[in-house]
């Protein structure tokens, strides 16, 4: 084979799986149709996932520089505004349907953010700073990109699958989409993917413009439609409630943004110049499975929803740190039986949620009678201490769990912040991509550090996930089942 691995699609997700696979020594290429990174404004923060996978990989203080800059562009934007209050920390609370959540609401003896360590002071972060660093770690770790090479096809056998990426093929073992909500790995393959149909056009857009002022900052919603001015100077969101854009490929024009900021808001603006603008809807649609023989979807390529609430790019991140690890075992042949489809198994639910979250944000949206009355019934429950702390630590991934078949409630979640004996850090022991077995034990396996902390015994999956804590079965039965024979045991 000429790679273990083609990634078609070069956004974060892809990246990152790509970046996933070659730590381990997985010889991967990933081929984007596009010449240059998309600096089409999208994603605008990460959640706490998202922020607890880069600071396992060594990542965070490249975020950090990036996350400061784009929080002086909040700044900027807020001082032209009249200021206001700065939250302490950088906290992925968001909205929920242009509720917007109050930092300050949230329940005060019980704060989840308060011992995530350097994740928790991570999340203002756009997907064009994010999709940069994942570009220069993977290379880092010698994963070969391709620009301007767009796959056009593929044919899929027992044994791997023949890729014609423009004028050449390669032959490769396996093939992952991350190519997007239009797939065409997805399609090409046979994947099912149903799902609910649009019902809403929306708007996002960076602009120059003048007469903008009279734009409230923040999440507005009006008897017309929604929209949204700042966080960052320039930026507006607007979403209309008439049906799906008849076009969806056709360039975005300023008469056309114009039109839509008046629509939503009453105010008529100037635009000098679109600097950058994309068309969204609120199509939501899940793969059946995220795998088909020797081909893989991760990302958008397998679920498509509206962007409400900042979920998208945060499921795709998601998907690649649990496939990463899963398919560089199957590659390397010490995975245990049924370890690749668990990647189905683990990642569809959470899928699955993310598409009603973002539907019912859609439905009290809609400016009818019944659905602002719904509308006014969940502001008040998300005003409370338990309703700010419900929306915001669901927003931010912290109620995120995989059902691995423990009624531990550390077991399949994320790890916790520990402190290890040395002095280091959990999330450092993880930055090679190995699992690590906390506590004193006989294990000699090179996919395995064993360290020592002040905490009860714990085996940590490569992708950061609890895979059993000291009391709770077996620790032989949980090796075999994630890693098969382990030497020392």
């Amino acid at each position: 084979m000429d790679y273990d691995v083609v990634v078609a699609g070069a956004g974060p997700v892809g990246l990152m799986v790509a970046s996933e696979l070659a730590l381990r020594g997985i010889r991967v290429l990933v081929a984007e149709r596009l010449t240059e990174p998309d600096l089409t404004i999208k994603a605008g923060a990460i959640n706490v996932p998202t922020a607890e996978a880069l600071d396992r990989r060594g990542l965070v203080p490249r975020i950090r520089a990036a996350q400061a800059a784009q929080m002086e562009q909040i700044k900027k934007f807020m001082a032209a505004r009249g200021g206001g209050a700065m939250p302490p920390r950088p906290r992925f609370l968001g909205h929920f349907g242009a509720i917007w959540l109050e930092a300050g609401n949230l329940r005060g003896d019980d704060d989840p953010w308060a011992e995530l360590g350097p994740a928790g002071q991570i999340a203002m972060l756009s997907q064009a700073d994010l999709e940069a660093v994942l570009a220069a770690h993977a290379v880092e770790w010698g994963v070969e990109i391709r620009r301007g090479v767009a796959l056009t096809g593929f044919t899929s056998a027992i044994d791997g699958v023949r890729v014609t990426l423009g004028d050449s093929e390669v032959e490769t073992s396996w093939l992952v989409g991350a190519d997007g909500g239009r797939s065409l790995v997805r399609k090409l393959a046979g994947f099912d993917f149903p799902g609910t149909d649009p019902r809403i056009t929306g708007h996002q857009a960076l602009l120059t413009m003048t007469g903008d002022d009279d734009l409230k900052p923040g999440w507005n919603v009006t008897d017309t439609g929604v929209y949204v001015s700042g966080p960052i100077p320039g930026r507006v969101l607007t979403v209309e409630f008439d049906g799906p854009p008849a076009e969806r490929d056709t360039p975005i024009t300023a008469a056309e943004l114009t039109a839509s900021i008046l629509a939503v808001s009453g105010v008529r603006v100037t635009i000098d110049k679109v600097i950058s603008a994309t068309r969204f809807t609120d199509n939501a649609r899940q793969a059946t499975d995220y795998r088909r023989g020797r081909v893989l979807l991760a990302g958008d390529a397998a679920h498509v929803h509206s962007p409400f609430g900042g979920q998208g790019l945060n499921l795709g991140m998601g998907d690649a740190m649990n496939l990463g690890w899963k398919l560089a075992a199957e590659i390397q042949g010490w995975a245990p039986d049924g370890l690749l489809d668990s990647y189905t198994a683990e990642r569809h639910p959470i899928g699955a949620w993310v598409l009603d979250w973002n539907r019912a944000q859609v439905e009290i949206m809609q400016p009818s009678p019944y659905n602002r009355a719904i509308r006014a019934v969940v502001a008040d429950l998300a005003a409370t201490h338990d309703g700010t702390t419900y929306f915001g630590t669901s927003i931010a991934g912290l109620r995120q769990r995989y059902d691995l078949g423990s009624d531990h409630p550390m077991v399949g979640r994320s790890a916790p912040e520990l402190v290890l004996a040395d002095g280091t850090r959990l999330a450092a022991a993880l930055h090679d991509g190995r699992a690590v077995l906390v506590g004193d034990f006989p294990v000699a396996d090179d996919r395995l550090r064993v360290v020592t902390a002040d905490t009860p015994g714990m085996l940590v999956r490569p992708d950061g996930i609890v895979a059993w804590v000291e009391g709770d079965g077996e620790l032989d039965e949980a090796l075999h089942r994630w890693f098969g024979k382990v030497t020392g045991r």
